[in-house]
């Protein structure tokens, strides 16, 4: 696989700096995964309704998918190693905002300007490892290398956010950030700087198109999941695909334009974005159900629970590793494409969990998740950023990253609403009738609501309430499994078809 125009070896330093690298990319994965544990206990005490609750794990994504783009064509042009550090800076003082947050609205602020922070903080990291490592060999393996982290830091988070909350309370979820962007900002300067040595003039008129973009679709979207198919809805996503086809005009008429259209000509460019973008989307979707699974309806410890998914950090390193290696042997495509069909393989079985511990099976379809993800994420990144040159990696990578974040940000969304909307319908046929119609109204918009709700019942009813809406959500999970597992087969067969361009690596 052609990736590189050099064969020079990197050294100890290039890799020393790749270690670095690897701070933020850990951190801001983990970050995406990490509140759903927390969710509970966060509920409880800032009592959010259940919009606010969606609002709350999406708007990060959202806005960092939003702004990468942007922020990567600023990295090319003022230096990937300045935007880098700058956004350590601004994401550390964000987290802190988002672990104090004394109500629902103040805490959705503040997880909207940490995804705009996080956003300076992505794209520099796979644009610094295109120029630290010119060998083609070398330059797979350390990409490799940043999806498993990426990967297993989204796997981990869960196990994490157990661990949190088992010891402190549910703000160290977010506090957690600030030592470790306080180490990135002490080993930064032991990166190298790059930046585009003609990197013409920033458009910023190209950054407002983005944003006006994301939004209107992101409010759609946000509609959506609320089963509101409203007019305001429609208008909503129309808006955003006209400042999309406004943005894409402009692109193609700028002499240094923000995003290279002429790289969508190549055919494994587009798949691997793509294969990319529904494989998290179908990840991050499921891990949405899976964690209040183990907690609200296993009645897992958070601690536990994360333990729980250990396999699927183990497999997805794995196969981040092993899938670019085998690509010696393999053409990438095919390797790909067999990921997608591991990955519904396993969201085969996890959609037949039900309310009875069942480990075996757990751990099979998550180890089987993790594994076709983690090899998918591995060869996708490097066929995307690769394909661009070193002064427009910046763009490439956050081109990338933006089409991943917004598959986890809409995976929670789209596959949350299937979820929601089995549950309440499910719950609605089920409900026992002595349940007051104010408690029915609170346990129709969460599994959380309803398990509160049961408790403060009288014991039989209570009982009776919560064996329901356990039921009920495992309904929902299981359906949003099954759209997964389509999701995945049919990427992976387009995946074997379609990305044939890529050779099989020297």
């Amino acid at each position: 696989m052609d990736i590189a125009e050099s064969d020079a070896k990197a050294g100890w330093r290039q890799w020393v700096g790749l270690a670095i690298l690897m701070l933020p990319v850990l951190l801001i994965s983990i970050t995406v995964t990490v509140l759903f544990f927390a969710l509970p206990s966060l509920t409880a005490e800032l009592e959010p309704s259940g919009t606010q609750q969606l609002w709350i794990v999406d708007i990060y994504a959202f806005l960092l998918a939003g702004l990468l783009i942007p922020m990567g064509n600023l990295g090319d042009r003022i230096g990937r190693r300045r935007l880098l550090l700058l956004g350590a800076v601004v994401f550390g003082i964000t987290s802190a905002l988002a672990a104090y947050a004394p109500n629902a609205e103040l805490l959705i602020v503040a997880r909207g300007l940490q995804g705009a922070a996080a956003a300076t903080l992505m794209p520099p990291t796979l644009a610094l490892i295109r120029v630290m490592f010119t060998d083609a060999r070398q330059l797979q393996m350390a990409i490799a290398i940043w999806a498993a982290v990426f990967t297993l830091g989204s796997v981990a988070g869960p196990i994490v956010g157990g661990w949190l909350l088992e010891s402190f309370w549910w703000g160290a979820v977010f506090l957690i950030s600030v030592p470790i962007m306080v180490l990135l900002l002490a080993l930064g300067p032991l990166l190298p700087e790059y930046r585009d040595p003609n990197p013409g003039k920033f458009d910023l008129l190209s950054a407002v198109l983005v944003l006006l973009t994301a939004l209107p679709m992101v409010y759609a979207v946000k509609m959506a999941a609320e089963q509101n198919f409203s007019a305001t809805m429609w208008i909503s996503a129309v808006v955003g695909l006209v400042f999309l086809a406004l943005f894409l005009r402009r692109q193609r008429k700028l002499p240094d334009p923000m995003l290279d259209l002429a790289l969508f000509r190549r055919q494994a460019f587009t798949v691997s974005l793509i294969t990319a973008t529904l494989a998290v989307f179908a990840l991050v979707g499921t891990f949405y159900f899976i964690t209040q699974y183990l907690m609200s309806v296993l009645e897992m410890r958070p601690i536990v629970a994360g333990l729980m998914t250990v396999p699927t950090a183990v497999s997805s390193a794995a196969g981040s590793v092993l899938g670019a290696a085998l690509t010696r042997w393999f053409r990438p495509g095919h390797i790909m494409g067999s990921g997608m069909v591991f990955g519904a393989v396993g969201f085969l079985l996890i959609s037949q969990l039900s309310t009875d511990v069942n480990l075996p099976l757990l751990f099979s379809g998550l180890f089987l998740l993790g594994w076709g993800i983690g090899s998918v994420q591995a060869l996708a990144s490097t066929m995307v950023v690769a394909t661009a040159p070193p002064e427009k990696a910046g763009s490439a990578s956050g081109l990338f990253e933006s089409s991943t974040e917004f598959g986890q940000a809409l995976g929670a969304a789209i596959l949350g609403s299937i979820g929601v909307a089995v549950y309440r319908s499910s719950l609605a046929a089920d409900l026992p009738h002595e349940v007051p119609p104010e408690a029915a109204v609170v346990a129709h918009e969460t599994l959380g609501g309803a398990l509160s709700v049961a408790d403060e019942l009288p014991q039989a009813m209570g009982t009776a309430l919560a064996a329901v809406a356990r039921e009920a959500y495992v309904d929902g999970m299981q359906i949003a499994a099954l759209a997964g597992a389509v999701i995945m087969l049919i990427m992976g067969i387009l995946a074997f078809l379609n990305i044939r361009e890529a050779q099989k690596a020297s």
